[in-house]
């Protein structure tokens, strides 16, 4: 009966609708109406720019380690580290639910990586750094939000099966199922990418301006 009332106390956690409520409440807007109609970091960053979309990214990412932290409220789940981790998985997943169907904005939500980070952050913090590598290193060669999203996902299993070989069966298949759901939710980034059609996000312009001084040098 506890861990029920944990798993929907972490479920209302993740349906703070972070994008939603920063865009109707300082924008007088639905973020859902603009952009990529996602309603997280991503299309926030794009639409209302870096400083709002840092926010929810922050705040979303809070959702999943404020989620896994409720398993400190029993106790007798200490005493193994394997019940431990697998009850802060079945809560930081009941956040991620809550952030993709959000009780409090008609259950139209975001993807949910940002939440699925926290979660991460919460439970593995080395594992989560390392998919952070990931991301940054894909983000600062690409630009591309979504594949650097994807490419950290797939790298995640990876860590926990290979790098950090976690003995933990439901944290393996849990690692596995992540890598899944982002590549299945990413669906439609992945065919703009293939088309050439994918945004970038603004950042490293002077780095662009040069390459596109360089090229216009050779051209002429």
């Amino acid at each position: 009966m506890n861990e029920l009332l944990l798993i929907v106390l972490a479920y209302l956690i993740g349906s703070v609708p972070t994008s939603v409520w920063v865009s109707r409440y300082f924008f007088d807007i639905d973020i859902r109406e603009y952009g990529s109609g996602n309603a997280g970091a991503t299309n926030t960053y794009r639409v209302l720019g870096p400083k709002w979309g840092t926010i929810v990214m922050v705040t979303d990412m809070l959702k999943g380690m404020l989620a896994v932290k409720l398993a400190l409220l029993l106790p007798d789940y200490a005493d193994s580290d394997i019940r431990f981790v697998n009850l802060q998985i079945g809560l930081g997943l009941a956040a991620v639910i809550g952030h993709i169907f959000p009780i409090w904005a008609d259950f139209r939500g975001g993807k949910g990586v940002a939440t699925l980070f926290g979660l991460v952050v919460g439970i593995s913090p080395w594992t989560a750094l390392s998919c952070s590598g990931v991301f940054l290193l894909v983000l600062f060669l690409t630009r591309f939000v979504s594949l650097s999203s994807i490419l950290a996902s797939v790298a995640f299993p990876v860590f926990i099966l290979i790098v950090f070989n976690v003995e933990n069966n439901v944290y393996r298949v849990f690692a596995i199922a992540v890598a899944l759901m982002v590549v299945l939710t990413h669906q439609k980034n992945i065919g703009r990418l293939l088309k050439g059609n994918e945004s970038k996000v603004p950042i490293l312009k002077h780095r662009d301006r040069r390459r596109e001084r360089r090229r216009q040098n050779v051209a002429s």
